[in-house]
C-alpha cells in the first residue's frame, strides 16, 4: 500500500502558502499500515532464495506425485524423454556425431593446456557429457573440456607441483581441484546462491577470456614452430622472448610448413561457415579432417624422424577409477581446494551463460540453480572416473545448435562416439603432430575474442570499457590468475562505486506538463524559483549516506552563487522515487540535512517515498520531525503546495 490519503476536509489557513485561497486537490501521504515483520523476513528470503518459485509444482499434490515430480526435477530427462520421437533423435544424431567430430582433436590439445596426457581430455568427454544428459536442462549445451579453464587448471596445478618430475603427484591434485569444483557448482545450486556468478560483470568476462584467448594462442606457439626449449611463464613477453631466442635454432621448418598450412585450412573453413550459415558442418568437420591427413602425411614420410613433434602414445580404453587418486588429507588437499573453488567457478560462469544465450535463442526457460547441481555432479563423478574440470563449449555448443539437436542425448551420441575412439582408434593417433594440436586450438580459441561486444562497451559506458582492459591487459601481461584477480576487483570496484556514490539530479518542470525531470537531459526544463528540487537515485544506505547528505548541500551552494539575481531558495524538495530503501545511518543523514537547511532558512520536502522508506522514516519519527505536511505524493504535489504562483505561469 502507497499510504496515500484523500484529503477531504479543508485546508487550514496555516496551510495556505503565496496568498492562494485553496489549494487544487492534492493527495496526502499518510503513515502506512504497519508490516508483519515475520511476514517481510519470508518475503525477503523467498525473493532472495526462491524467486524462481520452485516448490509451486508440489503444492496439493499426493505424495507419489510429489516423488514423481521430484525425480523429474532432479532428472529432467524423465520429464523431456516421454514426448521423445524418431524425428528428434534423427535432429541429435546428426548433432552429436558433428559435434564428436569437432570434439575429438579439441579434446587432446586441450588435455595437453591442463599438462596432462591426451586420453584424459577423451575421458572428460565421455563421462560428464553422459551425466549432464541426465540432470542438465539444457537442449543445446555440449559438454567437455574447454580451453579457458584447461589452461587455467594447468597453470594453478604448475604452480604447485612440477607435472613433469612429480607427474603422479600433478594428475592426483588435478583430480582433486576437479572434485572440489564440482562440489563448489553443487553447493551453489542446492543452497540457491547461483546469483553469486553474476558478480563478475560481463565487461570483465569479455575482457578475460580475451585475455586468455590471445595467451592461449601464443602458448600454442610451442607446438606450432616445433620449439623444444620453451618457457613455463604465460605473459606475452616472456613467450615472445622465447620464440624469438629460438629462432636461430630451435625453430622446425617442416613443422612451421604443417601447422601454418593447416591452421589457415581451418581458418578458412570457419570463415565460409561463418559466411554461409548453410556450411556450419565444414569449420565443424574441418579439425578432424586435418588430424587424418597429417597423421597420415607424416605416417608416411616419417617426418618425426625430421624433428617433427608428434603425440606418440593415447592410452588406449575407457575411464579407470581415480577415486582413490583424490586428496582427502594432507597438504595437497587446502591446495585442490583453492584451484577447484576458482576452476568451478569459472567453468560455471562460462557454462551458464552459453545455456542461457541458446536458451533465449530457442525461447524456453533454463533453470541456473538446477545447472549449477547438474554441472557439480557431472565433475564430482567425473573427478571419480579420471576426468578433468568439464563445462559447456561454446564453440562446441554453437555447432550443436546450428545442426538441428533437438534435446541433451546429442551429448550422448557424441560421449558414445568418444567411447568407441578410446576404444578402438586411439592407436591411430600415434602420428599426430602436435602442430595440427596447436592449430586447431588457436583456430578455436581465436572465437572467444568478441571485438564486437568491446566495440559496445566503449560506446555504451566507459567504466565497462576500462574494466574490459583491465582484466585483458592483466590476463596478457601478467598471468591468468592476476587477470582473473583484477576482473573479480573490478566488477566490486564498479558495485561499491556505483553504491557509495550514487547519482543525484537537479529536476524542472516540462513546459506544458506537471512533469519534473532532470535538467541535463531536458534543457527545456525550467527550474521553480524558490524552490531547488533534488532527486536521489539510489536507496540510502550506511555506504552513501553521508556522500548524499553531502552532495544535495553542494547543489543548494551551487544554486545560490548560479542564480544570485533571482529569489533565494526557500524549499529544498528531495524526489525519493528512485529510492528503493533507507537504513538507519542514512535516517541520520537526513537528520542531519533537515537541521542544515533550518540553519539556511530552508525547508525540507520529501516526495513519493515508497512503503519500505516511509515505514522507517515513521518509525524513526523523522516525518514527525519534519512535519508530515511536509511529505507529498509527487513533486507536482509539493509545488501546488508551496510554490503555486509558479505552477500559474
Amino acid at each position: 500500500m502507497s499510504g496515500r490519503i484523500a484529503a477531504d476536509v479543508e485546508m487550514r489557513e496555516s496551510d495556505i502558502r503565496l496568498g492562494a485561497d485553496e489549494l487544487p486537490y492534492v493527495h496526502k501521504v499518510g503513515k502506512p499500515p504497519k508490516q508483519d515483520l515475520l511476514k517481510e523476513i519470508r518475503t525477503a528470503l523467498k525473493e532472495t532464495f526462491l524467486s524462481d518459485d520452485p516448490l509451486k509444482p508440489f503444492k496439493d499434490q499426493p505424495r507419489k506425485k510429489k516423488f514423481v515430480l521430484g525425480l523429474q526435477t532432479l532428472f529432467p530427462i524423465l520429464n523431456w524423454s516421454r514426448d521423445y520421437t524418431l524425428s528428434k533423435f534423427k535432429g541429435d544424431l546428426i548433432a552429436g556425431c558433428t559435434i564428436a567430430s569437432l570434439c575429438i582433436p579439441q579434446d587432446i590439445g586441450y588435455a595437453k593446456l591442463a599438462n596432462l596426457d591426451p586420453q584424459y581430455g577423451l575421458y572428460s568427454s565421455f563421462v560428464p557429457p553422459l551425466i549432464y544428459a541426465f540432470m542438465g536442462s539444457s537442449r543445446d549445451i555440449a559438454i567437455g573440456p574447454v580451453a579457458v579453464v584447461s589452461l587455467l587448471l594447468g597453470t594453478m596445478l604448475r604452480n604447485e607441483v612440477d607435472p613433469v618430475k612429480h607427474k603422479q603427484e600433478y594428475l592426483r591434485l588435478a583430480f582433486t581441484a576437479t572434485f572440489f569444483a564440482g562440489v563448489t557448482q553443487a553447493a551453489l545450486g542446492f543452497f540457491r546462491l547461483g546469483f553469486l556468478i553474476d558478480f563478475l560483470s560481463h565487461a570483465a568476462i569479455v575482457g578475460f577470456m580475451g585475455g586468455a584467448a590471445v595467451t592461449i594462442a601464443l602458448q600454442q606457439l610451442k607446438g606450432l614452430f616445433g620449439i623444444k626449449d620453451f618457457t613455463k611463464k604465460t605473459d606475452v613477453v616472456s613467450v615472445m622472448r622465447s620464440v624469438v631466442n629460438s629462432a636461430h635454432h630451435g625453430w622446425n621448418w617442416q613443422t612451421l610448413l604443417i601447422g601454418v598450412s593447416f591452421l589457415t585450412f581451418l581458418l578458412v573453413t570457419k570463415f565460409i561457415g561463418k559466411k554461409n550459415k548453410k556450411l556450419f558442418w565444414l569449420p565443424a568437420i574441418a579439425p578432424l579432417i586435418s588430424v587424418i591427413v597429417s597423421t597420415f602425411f607424416v605416417f608416411i614420410t616419417h617426418a618425426e624422424r625430421h624433428g617433427v613433434q608428434i603425440v606418440r602414445h593415447i592410452h588406449k580404453g575407457i575411464n579407470p577409477s581415480s577415486v582413490h587418486e583424490i586428496y582427502f588429507s594432507g597438504p595437497f588437499l587446502a591446495k585442490g581446494f583453492k584451484i577447484g573453488v576458482v576452476a568451478g567457478l569459472i567453468a560455471l560462469t562460462e557454462a551458464v551463460a552459453i545455456g542461457r544465450t541458446f536458451a533465449s535463442m530457442k525461447d524456453y526457460q533454463l533453470d541456473g540453480n538446477k545447472e549449477m547441481v547438474a554441472l557439480g555432479s557431472m565433475n564430482i563423478i567425473g573427478s571419480f572416473t579420471s576426468c578433468y574440470v568439464a563445462t559447456g563449449s561454446f564453440s562446441r555448443s554453437a555447432v550443436n545448435y546450428m545442426a538441428g539437436c533437438n534435446t541433451a542425448v546429442s551429448n550422448i551420441v557424441m560421449s558414445f562416439i568418444v567411447m568407441l575412439t578410446l576404444f578402438v582408434i586411439t592407436p591411430l593417433f600415434k602420428y599426430t603432430p602436435n602442430a595440427i594440436l596447436a592449430s586447431i586450438i588457436i583456430s578455436a580459441v581465436l572465437g572467444l575474442i568478441d571485438y564486437d561486444a568491446v566495440v559496445l562497451l566503449w560506446k555504451i559506458d566507459k567504466f565497462d570499457f576500462v574494466a574490459c582492459m583491465g582484466a585483458f591487459f592483466g590476463v596478457v601481461f601478467i598471468s591468468v590468475e592476476i587477470g582473473l584477480l583484477i576482473a573479480v576487483a573490478i566488477s566490486f570496484a564498479k558495485i561499491l562505486l556505483q553504491v557509495t556514490r550514487p547519482r543525484t539530479a537537479v529536476l524542472g518542470k516540462i513546459p506544458r506538463t506537471t512533469v519534473y525531470r532532470n535538467i541535463e537531459q531536458y534543457p527545456g526544463a525550467t527550474r521553480v524559483p524558490g524552490v531547488l528540487i533534488i532527486r536521489v537515485d539510489s536507496a540510502i544506505y550506511f555506504s552513501n549516506s553521508n556522500y548524499i547528505k553531502e552532495r544535495i548541500l553542494r547543489w543548494l551552494r551551487d544554486e545560490e552563487e548560479t542564480f544570485k539575481d533571482q529569489p533565494r531558495v526557500e524549499y529544498m524538495i528531495v524526489d525519493m522515487s528512485p529510492v528503493t530503501d533507507i537504513d538507519t545511518s542514512g535516517i541520520h543523514a537526513l537528520e542531519e540535512l533537515h537541521s542544515s537547511l533550518q540553519k539556511r532558512d530552508v525547508q525540507l520536502i520529501l516526495t513519493n517515498p515508497g512503503q519500505t522508506v516511509l515505514d522507517k522514516l515513521h518509525a524513526s519519527h523523522f516525518a514527525d520531525l519534519i512535519g508530515e505536511d511536509k511529505i507529498f505524493l509527487t513533486v507536482n504535489d509539493a509545488i501546488l503546495t508551496f510554490a503555486p504562483k509558479m505552477e500559474q505561469a
